[in-house]
């Protein structure tokens, strides 16, 4: 199994969620997160005033899959969540040593 961790932006969430549920990803954690990446943030204008935004608003997904749904997945995300312009973020892959449903005591991909 593999955990697959998303960095995207915002606006981009529900497109992504639509490629997902496309190939058949049924669950997934979302949590709004702020960070920055070699952009290093901007520069605003609010009320005369110039200041700098360091952390910029995205959101982080996390899916657990079996591997052999982790290159589709993977790609599923890219594709729906590529704008072409710096910040659209980042995909790690991260290998699950082991899965637990808590209600049912399963283990394994059969948890997932």
């Amino acid at each position: 199994m593999k955990l697959i961790i998303a960095v995207i932006k915002p606006f981009k969430l529900e497109e992504v969620k639509e490629a997902l549920s496309a190939i058949g990803i049924e669950g997934m954690t979302v949590i709004e997160v702020k960070g920055f990446g070699r952009q290093k943030g901007h520069t605003e204008i609010y009320r005369g005033s110039e200041y700098t935004v360091d952390f910029l608003p995205k959101v982080k997904i996390e899916i657990v899959v079996a591997d052999e749904l982790k290159d589709k997945t993977v790609e599923a995300i890219v594709k729906s969540a590529k704008t072409g312009k710096i910040g659209d973020g980042k995909v790690f892959v991260l290998p699950i040593e082991e899965a637990i449903r808590i209600r049912t005591e399963e283990r394994g991909e059969a948890a997932v």
